[in-house]
């Protein structure tokens, strides 16, 4: 005969599977394809690597694009961060311009190639020290030193490191109709932020933009290259031939995912980084939506998507 402790201890195991089972369904019906399968916590940037963005509580997210619409041409878009959500070059060029200024006194601005110099050593330097203010501020100490044969005094120095730490303490200003860009999008599609740069600076930028919980998942990687953009596409479950990228950057943002077989959708910025302006992708190339502007981003991923639609019947 089964005592009531009996039952009660038998049917435990049983509970735990059911709530087991209700919990994956919950997730799955949340749209956390693109999550890992733990609880969500407060928002909050998750330490670690690859270093991925939990903006909220999971409970609290409508269903994903990817369920809403799994046969969508484009099933999962990407945005750049830096110069397409918010403004970044302009300051790093404030920054250059006021390092020429303080190292005027101690060289022939007009014959010294200084900023050629600058640019070589942050080129050399991005190994070791990655994209962004810091390795900017470094390079500069460094290029300062070798120009003015170490003549230049502490105190020049000092205002050096100050120019890095303005620009990492810099307000994010975002550019005109983003947010309603963005919340359009993500409104069909499952999408993703992509970012480069140092780590602390970039979260910090991602939290005070304020549009941290419109992204399934936010990544900062230490490069934008292919095998960035496939790790992303595949751990959301994606394939490159349904994702599409938007940014100002034809090196960084669209060259490594038409590789892929993938789409973009190129938003230039007025001033553009000079290493970011050496790439290979053809002024016609016809996965390539060219835009003027933020506001016409919805409209670009409408063409691609026609165009995918039409590519994938064709092979059919």
């Amino acid at each position: 005969m089964m005592t009531p402790a009996l039952v009660e201890k038998l049917a435990l195991p049983a509970l735990d599977w059911a709530a087991a089972l209700l919990q994956a369904f919950l997730h799955l019906a949340q749209g956390t394809l693109c999550a890992d399968p733990a609880p969500a916590a407060p928002r909050h940037l998750r330490p670690g690597s690859p270093r991925r963005f939990r903006p909220g509580s999971r409970m609290d997210f409508p269903l994903s694009a990817s369920l809403r619409a799994p046969t969508r041409p484009i099933s999962l878009v990407g945005f750049d961060a830096d110069d397409t959500l918010w403004h970044s070059e302009i300051h790093f060029r404030a920054a250059h311009a006021e390092f020429e200024r303080i190292l005027a006194p101690y060289l022939d601005l007009a014959d010294s190639a200084l900023h050629d110099r600058l640019l070589a050593t942050e080129q050399v330097n991005i190994r070791l020290f990655g994209y962004g203010a810091k390795g900017m501020t470094l390079s500069m100490l460094e290029t300062a030193i070798a120009m003015t044969e170490a003549r230049i005094s502490a105190r020049d120095l000092a205002r050096l490191l100050d120019l890095g730490k303005e620009v990492l303490r810099h307000p994010v200003e975002l550019l005109p109709d983003v947010r309603s860009a963005v919340e359009t999008v993500a409104a069909s599609h499952d999408i993703v932020l992509i970012t480069k740069g140092d780590l602390f600076h970039q979260e910090a930028k991602i939290a005070e933009s304020g549009l941290a919980d419109l992204f399934t998942r936010i990544e900062i990687v230490s490069e934008k290259d292919p095998a960035a953009y496939a790790r992303v596409i595949a751990e959301c479950g994606g394939a490159p031939e349904r994702f599409a990228m938007i940014g100002n950057s034809l090196r960084s943002d669209i060259e490594p995912v038409l590789a892929l077989g993938g789409w973009g959708v190129h938003m230039p910025y007025p001033v553009t980084w000079a290493l970011e302006m050496v790439h290979e992708v053809a002024d016609d190339d016809p996965r390539v939506q060219r835009i003027d502007g933020p506001a016409q981003i919805p409209q670009a991923i409408a063409r691609i998507e026609a165009l995918a639609s039409a590519s994938a019947f064709s092979r059919n």
